[in-house]
């Protein structure tokens, strides 16, 4: 069974992050690279009782620093929702020979406007801990990556 970490990145991101971690029940464990948050959001991330490691200098650090092998990279302004969420509950009961084959997956990210929501564009975000192509700190498009059912939704920002 594939055990997943979910990395967030955050920076005084009290308004939005409960509600990014209330939906990561298919995670194993919840990493928060905190990048010198001064309000509340440190506090939030201890009460969710989640790992908090200071701000490394590159994405590969905190990737590396996770404990689990497949990794869920997310903003703090997102959540899953249920279709994905239970999508990643069947994806992890594969056997992990399965999973040994799949290079990335892919989820739908629909983004929050002031008229309704964009049609869905498919992004790189469940990848494996081994991972070398990066797009800042998010891991770069692979067109061959696994689409899988369910959507992020990324709010607009408060």
């Amino acid at each position: 069974m594939p055990l997943i970490s979910a990395i967030l990145q955050t920076h005084n991101d009290e308004l939005r992050l409960g509600r990014a971690l209330e939906t990561l029940h298919p995670c194993d464990e919840i990493l928060i690279i905190d990048h010198g948050s001064v309000d509340q959001t440190l506090r939030i991330a201890r009460d969710y009782g989640v790992r908090i490691c200071a701000s490394p200098t590159r994405i590969t650090d905190a990737a590396a620093s996770a404990r689990h092998d497949w990794l869920l990279l997310l903003k703090p302004s997102e959540s899953i929702t249920e279709s994905l969420e239970a999508t990643l509950f069947e994806w992890r009961l594969r056997p992990l020979e399965d999973v040994r084959a799949i290079a990335a997956c892919s989820i739908a990210v629909r983004q929050e406007s002031g008229g309704g929501w964009s049609d869905a564009q498919p992004e790189t975000r469940l990848i494996p801990k081994t991972w070398t192509r990066w797009q800042g700190a998010m891991p770069a498009p692979d067109p061959q990556a696994l689409l899988l059912q369910g959507d992020l939704l990324q709010f607009l920002m408060p």
